[in-house]
């Protein structure tokens, strides 16, 4: 029996991770986890590929996490090398309204003027939880893979 041909997004900047399965860019399944990305994406994705014929990987490079960024394209590319799978990326803004990240302390990452930057706020009343989209757009992503690795001063 043939498997469905999907694209897959996973949105791994903060907890929880969430990853998102489209055919013809429509959300049909949705995977979410609070554990680390470094204990759950090889489970979760062993699963995906056993039900699914994967045709593209997107995933949010940042800014976020350190370490939940660098392991999710660490694995991501390899998961594209090994299988022939085109990857594609972003920054994770499109996933939370333009809202501020969490960085560090009391500093937030925010983007103004298509810049990525730090800046303290007092108030979280703009947070916003990162969210699967119903549909996805896969005209946000690029072939600009590297990570975000936007780091802040320490205060």
């Amino acid at each position: 029996m043939p498997r469905p041909k999907v694209e897959i997004l996973l949105i791994s900047l903060s907890s929880p991770l969430q990853i998102g399965v489209y055919e013809n860019k429509k959300l049909i399944k949705a995977y979410s986890s609070t554990k680390k990305s470094s204990e759950v994406l090889s489970l979760l994705f062993e699963e995906i590929l056993d039900r699914f014929e994967v045709s593209a990987l997107y995933y949010t490079k940042g800014p976020g996490s350190f370490m939940a960024i660098k392991i999710a394209y660490i694995f991501l590319r390899t998961l594209s090398i090994t299988k022939n799978i085109p990857l594609l990326a972003t920054d994770g803004f499109h996933f939370n309204q333009n809202a501020p990240i969490k960085a560090n302390g009391n500093l937030y990452f925010m983007k103004e003027n298509g810049k990525i930057l730090t800046k303290k706020i007092k108030s979280t009343e703009k947070l916003r939880d990162f969210s699967l989209p119903k549909e996805l757009e896969s005209s946000l992503f690029d072939e600009d893979i590297e990570p975000l690795y936007v780091l802040p001063a320490i205060n």
